[in-house]
Parts: C-alpha cells; structure tokens; sequence
C-alpha cells in the first residue's frame, strides 16, 4: 500500500498511496454474500437496533452496486503521507491552502469514523473563495488517522490514550513546520483535541469542539462515581447543578446517561477484545455495530439506504467507504482499544485523585442539534474558562463535517477568526 521510500531518519515524512489488494475485496464480497442474518425485528422502529431491512439493503448495495475501487482513487486524489511517531507509523493527509498566510489545522475524527468524514471540508477550508469564504480564512489542512484505526499503525503497546495521542500530534504539527496553528475534534477526537489544549504546547493558538468531552465536576462525579442510573443520576447532578441550571441542563443530563448506556459505550471500553472477534469476523456485523452509534445518524442513515434521501453528505457511497476502510484495513479491534484505554485513563486518575490542568487556550465550540448530547452553555463556560466562541446551528449531527461539510467550515472560519 505505501511507496518504497528510503527511510533515513526517525522523523522523515514520506508519500504514502492505497491500493487494496483485490484478494482482500474478493474476500469481503464472498463474506457479505455468505452473511446469516437474524429474524427480523420485533418492533416497528429501531428501539431492538439495527433493523434488518436497512441493513440488507446495505449489504446488498455494498456487495453488488459499490464501487470497491473507490476509496482508493478519493484518497489517492489527495496528499498523504506517513511518519513514525513515539514508535509508530502516523498517517495523514497533508492539503496546504494557495492562498497566502493560510492558518494551519489539524482535525481529529472519532469511531465510528476516520478521516473518510473529513473529505468533504477540505475543499471549503483551503480553498474558502471558492466556498462563500473569505481568502483570510484559508487553513492548511492536516487530517490524522488515529492511532488503530485506518492505514495508522495499530499500538502494539498499552498507553495509547488521547493523551498520548495529543503529544503524537504535537509532534506532528512540529515535523510539518508550523510554528503556529488550531485544532479541531468531535467525538472521541474532542478528547484529543482537549488533551491538546491542557498540554498548551508552544504554538497551538486554540481549539474548537463540536463534542463535549470534559464536563463540570458534579457531573462527572455522578457519572464515573457509580451513578449511572438514569434517575439518581439526573437527581444529584441537577441538583449540584441547580445554582446555575439551565432550561437545557436537564435534557442534557438525560442524554449523558443515556450515552454511558450505549451497547458501544459500554462494551468497548470494558472489553474491546471481546467485540473484536464478531466485528473482524463478519462485515455485515462490523456494518451494524458502527451504525448503532446514535439515533440521529442511524435514522439518516437508513433513509440513505432506503428511500435514497441522504441527509448531506451521509450518501450511500460515502457511508460505504467508511465501513469498508474499517474492514480492509482490520481495525475493528484496535480502533476500539481506545475508548478501553480512554476510561483506564479517567478511572486512574480518579483514584490517584489527580486534576486534569485547566484548559486556559481559547476554545471554540459548536453545539449541532442531532447531537448525542446538546451541550449547555453553562457546561462549556464551566469547563473552558476562555471560552471565545459559542453558536447552537440549525441542522447537522454528531457527524458534522461528513453531514454538513459547508456549515461546519463556516463554523471553524468563525470560530478561529479572532486566533489569526
């Protein structure tokens, strides 16, 4: 899959292209036309899960319609690079803006993900003129895989939380010469992206968010002091909470314990290994696992598929080529080994009793409203001191760069705006 360069140091970037091998996909064809599925849903809607008519049709299209070849042209069209970083291989795709003192940007996706989501924001963000923009509001572009999940380098040693993550991207950002740039990051990344912002290394101006992954301290204590319950849950954090509640906090409250709820949220984090083996097994099984992530996206999704009315950029094509990244590249495990690594974090923390430091950079966040958890106000100024930019948008979800590529450009132009 990657070009022979000649490696001569540690630090050296070097041109990296795709090419699957066609054994691989005659492979995973043979496997979605070999899948046994179970009977069909007991309910007329998703409250049982991934229902069965969306995901043979899924499976239908992906095995007889889908274009395997692709994901290799879409990302071969871009420049992508690979280099070695605290002993493991980092991909990335590297698109410099023409236009002239563009602000660097890295952007980190989460799972079910991978830099797959990002494609469509590449455009808008480098090349803003062409996108209703501004040429002051240029970015050069970088969009990591994370570490386990993609064509990065799956960690063959413990440590690989987003701690560590962050200090790769550091580094990172250092290789590639910039002195100065921002950061970006949703889902599990907005714990990357955080991380980035409490290590404040030289250079990094500021961050943007569009997932809250630090919360004020009661609701964190509720959360991870055994207070999962729905009802006692909502009880005790609202009521710390009540001497700033907000309309939205209550509503929130449920969301958040409803997500600590969630069959990946809480399977990959306890036993990632475990799931591993059904999801490196069967692809209509990886399928339904990534699409049972959050009710927004998983009802866009199947209007996708089956009435072929795509919410944005949540096409039947694009969703393909995300699930098939997953299985070619076989990360299924170690892309989830991360939330497993993510919680040992936060739980060693929170019998240490160590404070994570406070985040005093600038920081941006976007609040979409198909989002898990519909952030308040409250929260972000409570967790982020130097919050600079807060706006609720109209449309979009917990895949809002994939979705809503234009808006969330928009967003990240505003949100930096004032870093420049």
């Amino acid at each position: 899959m990657e070009n022979q360069t000649h490696q001569t140091t540690a630090t050296v970037v070097r041109p990296f292209r795709v090419d699957m091998p066609e054994e691989a996909i005659a492979d995973l064809r043979r496997r979605i036309a070999a899948t046994r599925f179970p009977d069909k849903e007991l309910v007329a809607d998703a409250s049982q899960g991934v229902q069965l008519a969306m995901l043979q049709e899924l499976a239908r299209y992906w095995a007889t319609d889908y274009d395997f070849r692709r994901l290799d042209s879409r990302l071969n069209a871009l420049p992508q690079f690979m280099t070695k970083i605290d002993g493991l291989d980092i991909h990335f795709i590297h698109v410099k803006s023409r236009h002239e003192n563009a602000l660097p940007l890295i952007i980190t996706h989460g799972w079910p993900g991978s830099v797959i989501e990002m494609l469509e924001v590449i455009g808008p963000l480098t090349n803003p003129t062409a996108h209703g923009g501004d040429a002051d509001d240029a970015f050069d572009l970088v969009l990591p895989s994370l570490p386990g999940y993609g064509f990065s380098g799956e960690p063959a040693d413990l440590g690989w939380d987003p701690g560590r993550v962050a200090r790769a991207w550091v580094e990172l950002m250092s290789r590639l010469g910039y002195t100065r740039y921002v950061a970006q990051g949703g889902d599990i990344g907005a714990n990357v992206t955080d991380a980035m912002g409490r290590m404040a290394p030289e250079g990094l101006l500021g961050v943007h968010l569009n997932f809250l992954s630090a919360f004020p301290t009661e609701v964190g204590a509720a959360l991870f002091g055994g207070l999962i319950p729905a009802g006692l849950f909502k009880r005790v954090a609202i009521a710390v909470l009540a001497d700033r509640a907000e309309k939205k906090e209550p509503a929130a409250l449920d969301a958040l314990a409803a997500l600590f709820r969630r069959g990946y949220f809480v399977e990959m984090p306890e036993h990632p290994q475990t799931i591993g083996y059904a999801l490196t097994d069967t692809p209509v099984g990886l399928a339904a696992w990534m699409l049972d992530h959050d009710a927004d996206s998983y009802e866009k999704i199947s209007h996708a598929f089956l009435d072929g009315q795509p919410a944005g950029g949540l096409t039947r094509d694009r969703i393909v080529d995300n699930i098939t990244l997953y299985w070619l590249t076989n990360t299924a495990t170690s892309s989830a080994r991360l939330y497993w690594e993510n919680f040992r974090t936060i739980f060693a923390a929170i019998a240490s009793g160590a404070k994570s430091p406070e985040l005093s950079l600038p920081v941006a966040f976007t609040v979409f409203p198909g989002e898990i958890v519909q952030a308040p106000r409250s929260w972000a100024d409570k967790v982020y001191p130097n919050l600079i930019y807060f706006n609720e948008v109209n449309k979009g979800g917990h895949f809002a760069a994939w979705e809503e590529p234009e808006l969330f450009a928009t967003e990240l132009r505003a949100a930096f705006r004032s870093l420049r």
